[in-house]
């Protein structure tokens, strides 16, 4: 039967995370599923361990050179044969009710493209957290939901690759753009938000697990900050003034300090105030990116959000 939902999962040279992910997702509830892994350049590795899953339904997809995940992920969805696509990242997996439970959002939902996303667990070596603590209120602008933060820790408001279900028409409509790679889930959100056609559903349940904290290389956590604040620029006609100036100060911010890159506090924080609306609370946090280590910021925010519970508004 043709599929109600193809998973697209790019990976590169991650054999053993990426037949994690596939089992995950060929473990699903629902199974009238595809499960669509592209390859981003030959790896023998990565062939040979996805050989091992012995499942019909598992469709693989190796591209000639390595093109990034983005190329990759639109290669999935050009491949893709359901209406319905759900996003995997290789090294994340997902609760078998995850893609039953964002189907009956999409086809319970008012708006024609819904995007559904879901609460996850944020799994790191130490303890696992419930993110989002919070989900975006009806009139709330998307780029005010992803990077204004109301506290001073980390996972209040999240919609992260693997929790993402839409339709592959809204994926063609408005197709991720290949820019260098540097945040392109925010990229897509902040530009298919614009249509009318286009809402945000919530099921709040952790239904993806998504592994931060260890050694393993990750855009975005390599992400240079330099090429962040590039790429807010070139996008700050999709953002409220607010989100500018807070996603300067955080994100931009945090990579720039865990660089030393003490040259740039000024120059930063003249930009947010300059170009956008920062409040009190995003000034305090651009100074605790700053004194405060990686390592100390954790700590406090485990310390002080210990086994945070799902808040709906």
């Amino acid at each position: 039967m043709k599929p109600l939902v193809s998973v697209v999962i790019p990976t590169y040279r991650r054999p053993k995370l990426v037949k994690r992910a596939v089992q995950s997702a060929l473990a699903q509830t629902l199974s009238q599923i595809e499960v669509i892994v592209v390859i981003d350049g030959p790896n023998e590795g990565t062939c040979a361990s996805l050989a091992e899953v012995d499942d019909s339904r598992l469709r693989v997809i190796e591209l000639p050179t390595n093109q990034g995940c983005t190329a990759a992920r639109r290669a999935g969805v050009a491949a893709a044969q359901a209406p319905w696509i759900a996003h995997l990242d290789d090294d994340d997996e997902w609760m078998p009710q995850k893609l039953e439970l964002q189907l009956e959002a999409a086809n319970r939902s008012q708006y024609k493209y819904p995007i559904v996303s879901c609460y996850l667990i944020a799994r790191t070596p130490q303890d696992d957290s419930i993110w989002p603590r919070r989900i975006p209120s009806k009139s709330e602008p998307m780029s005010e939901y992803l990077f204004v933060r109301n506290t001073f820790f980390q996972g209040e408001a999240v919609i992260q690759a693997s929790t993402i279900f839409t339709s592959k028409e809204l994926l063609q409509k408005i197709p991720p753009r290949i820019s260098g790679e540097v945040h392109e889930d925010w990229d897509w959100l902040l530009r298919a938000t614009t249509l009318e056609e286009v809402g945000i559903e919530f099921v709040t349940e952790p239904l993806s697990v998504w592994y931060l904290g260890d050694n393993r290389s990750s855009m975005s956590r390599t992400t240079k900050w330099r090429n962040s604040l590039n790429w807010i620029q070139k996008v700050q006609d999709l953002v409220t003034p607010r989100a500018y100036a807070s996603f300067i100060l955080t994100e931009v911010s945090s990579r720039a300090a865990f660089a030393g890159e003490w040259k740039a506090f000024f120059p930063l924080l003249w930009e947010a105030i300059r170009h956008g609306k920062p409040l009190p609370m995003d000034i305090g946090l651009y100074f605790g990116m700053w004194l405060l280590s990686p390592n100390t910021r954790r700590w406090l925010r485990n310390l002080l959000t210990k086994n945070p519970q799902p808040l709906t508004t």
